[in-house]
C-alpha cells in the first residue's frame, strides 16, 4: 500500500492535499465534506487587518460614542456586548471546526502593518488552532522604499507574531523578492517553520465604458503553478522549512509535479471552488494511481525527485533552460517571415 503521509509544520498528515484559505472553511458542512473527501488539513479563510480596523472605527462611532442627546432614542442603540465582531465569529469558527473535524486546522492572518492586530495570534492559539498562516499581502508601490525595507516588514511581522504565540507559523510569500532563496533563509532564521509559495496579487482592470477601475477575482489555472514549481525545485534541500505549493493546482498531475519539485504539501482552492469539495477525492485517487503505476512506495520517495538540489548553481540551470526553450521555438508555417 502506498504511503501518502507527509510532514507539514511538524504535523504528520495522512496525505499532502491541504485546502487553502477560501470561503469553503466558513461553512461547517463544507469543511466536513472536505475532510470526508480526503483533506489532510484545512487552512481557514483569512482574518484581515483592514476588516478589524474598520470594525474598531465603527464601534467607536456607533457603540461607544453613542450619546445622541435623547435618552429615549439612546435606548434603541445596540449594546456593545451584543455585537459579534469578525474576530468573535472567527474564534467561534475555530472552535466549531476543531469540534467537528479530526484533521488539523490552520488559522490565517492577513495584514501588513506592525500594530495590535498581530496580538490576535494569541487568541487564535487559545481558540485551538493547530498552526498559523501569516499572509503579508503587500504591494510595494512607494518609489522611495528599498527592497531591504520590504523584506524587513515581513520579518518584523513574523517576529511580532512569534512574540505572542508558540504555534508553528507558515509565511505565505509573494514571488517578487529579488533573491527569494536568501529571503527564505531569513524567514527561517526568524523562526518560521514553513513558507507557502506563492501569494497571487489580484490585478485591477480598466473598464473603458466609464473609465473606472474594476477589481476582478479570477480563479487560478494550472499554468499559474509553474512559477511556484520552479522555486520549489530551487529551494528543496536548501532549507529546513516546510515547503507548501499554492496557486494553480487543479489536477493530480499538477499536484504530482509540485511534489516532485520539492513541495511537502499542496494547497488547493480554485479547483475546489469550481468543482466542489468532493473533487479532492478525484485528485487524491489520481495521485495514487500514478504512483502505483510507476511503483512509488511513498510520497517521501517522490518528494523532490526532480528538484535542483544537485545543481551547484540553480541560476545557471535556469538560464540554460531559458536558452533551450527560445532556441527550440519555431513559428507556425502559416506565419509570414
Amino acid at each position: 500500500m502506498i504511503d501518502l503521509s507527509t510532514d507539514y509544520l511538524g504535523l504528520k498528515l495522512k496525505n499532502p492535499l491541504v485546502p487553502s484559505a477560501s470561503p469553503l472553511s466558513r461553512n461547517l458542512d463544507e469543511a466536513r465534506r472536505l475532510e470526508d473527501a480526503g483533506a489532510a488539513a484545512l487552512v481557514m479563510y483569512s482574518l484581515f487587518e483592514e476588516e478589524l480596523r474598520a470594525e474598531e472605527t465603527m464601534l467607536d462611532r456607533f457603540l461607544l460614542d453613542q450619546s445622541i442627546g435623547s435618552a429615549e432614542a439612546m435606548g434603541f442603540m445596540p449594546s456593545p456586548q451584543a455585537y459579534r465582531s469578525s474576530l468573535d465569529q472567527y474564534l467561534e469558527q475555530i472552535h466549531a471546526l476543531k469540534a467537528a473535524l479530526e484533521i488539523p486546522v490552520i488559522a490565517s492572518l492577513n495584514g501588513v502593518s506592525l500594530s495590535g492586530w498581530v496580538d490576535l495570534g494569541a487568541e487564535l492559539q487559545q481558540a485551538g488552532a493547530d498552526a498559523l498562516e501569516l499572509n503579508v499581502y503587500y504591494v510595494a508601490g512607494d518609489i522611495e522604499q528599498t527592497g531591504d525595507e520590504v523584506e524587513q516588514r515581513y520579518l518584523d511581522l513574523l517576529k511580532a507574531l512569534y512574540a505572542k504565540v508558540s504555534l508553528p507559523i507558515v509565511m505565505k510569500l509573494a514571488p517578487q523578492f529579488s533573491s527569494l532563496p536568501n529571503f527564505v533563509r531569513k524567514v527561517e532564521e526568524a523562526g518560521a517553520q514553513g513558507v507557502s509559495l506563492f501569494n497571487r496579487f489580484f490585478q485591477p482592470d480598466i473598464y473603458l465604458e466609464d473609465l473606472s477601475i474594476v477589481d476582478q477575482l479570477k480563479l487560478s489555472t494550472s499554468a499559474d503553478s509553474l512559477l511556484a514549481m520552479r522555486w520549489l525545485a530551487i529551494l528543496h534541500g536548501r532549507t529546513r522549512l516546510t515547503l507548501a505549493a499554492t496557486g494553480g493546482v487543479h489536477t493530480a498531475d499538477d499536484a504530482l509535479k509540485m511534489l516532485m519539485a520539492g513541495a511537502d504539501v499542496v494547497h488547493m482552492a480554485s479547483a475546489l471552488l469550481l468543482h466542489g469539495p468532493s473533487y479532492l477525492t478525484e485528485v487524491l485517487k489520481g495521485i495514487e494511481a500514478w504512483m502505483e503505476t510507476r511503483e512509488y512506495e511513498s510520497v517521501s520517495q517522490l518528494k523532490g525527485s526532480l528538484s535542483q538540489q544537485h545543481q551547484k548553481d540553480p541560476s545557471v540551470f535556469a538560464r540554460e533552460s531559458y536558452i533551450r526553450v527560445l532556441d527550440s521555438f519555431s513559428p507556425p508555417g502559416s506565419v509570414w517571415r
